[in-house]
């Protein structure tokens, strides 16, 4: 089998149900999910510790949701019957959150991406994962999509922040407060 198949050196792209250009919403949507799940798993090669064997685990498993996300908005015709990703990926989302939120320190103020480089490299993965978010918005905004897939997307960029908090957490490192930013976060 070849890898290369020549189909889209005109500038167009197979999608379920048709063919687009390269350019086109869908694809900027789904190709952003892709290049987040591609930060995903170095995440997931630098979380070898075994502090992190919960955060791999879980790593692992966005992954595969991560295609089922990109999969979803690849149909160009609607047909829901066929969607990979429902409402309860975000609600076990919200769960990790608290777990792993249970762990991290109170914080009033923003925070510098950073520190170990596990959580450095979750930071880079939050920011990929608003960018997913957005470029799912606007293509929402043109056609229908699978609107579990944008909350799952929303939900993961919260998980990616506490877990890279997590992960200075357990590596005894602080987080650096941005000092110019006022008081943002309350605890309830």
């Amino acid at each position: 089998m070849n890898i290369y198949t020549r189909t889209g050196d005109e500038g167009q792209t197979s999608v379920i149900g048709g063919r687009v250009s390269k350019d086109d919403a869908r694809v900027e949507a789904y190709g952003t999910i892709d290049e987040l799940n591609s930060f995903v798993g170095q995440a997931l090669a630098i979380a070898n510790n075994e502090s992190f064997a919960d955060i791999q685990e879980q790593l692992l498993m966005i992954q595969h949701e991560l295609f089922d996300c990109g999969a979803d908005l690849a149909f160009v015709a609607l047909d829901e019957s066929k969607y990979k990703v429902h409402a309860e990926l975000a609600v076990q989302l919200e769960q990790w959150i608290d777990q792993y939120e249970a762990e991290n320190p109170p914080i009033e103020r923003f925070i510098l991406p950073g520190g170990h480089p596990l959580a450095a490299s979750l930071h880079v993965c939050r920011t990929v994962c608003r960018r997913a978010e957005r470029r799912v918005v606007t293509l929402g905004a043109i056609t229908t999509i699978n609107i579990n897939v944008r909350k799952y997307l929303n939900r993961l960029s919260d998980y990616f922040f506490v877990i890279a908090r997590t992960a200075n957490v357990r590596s005894g490192i602080t987080d650096i407060e941005y000092i110019r930013s006022q008081k943002v976060f309350r605890r309830d």
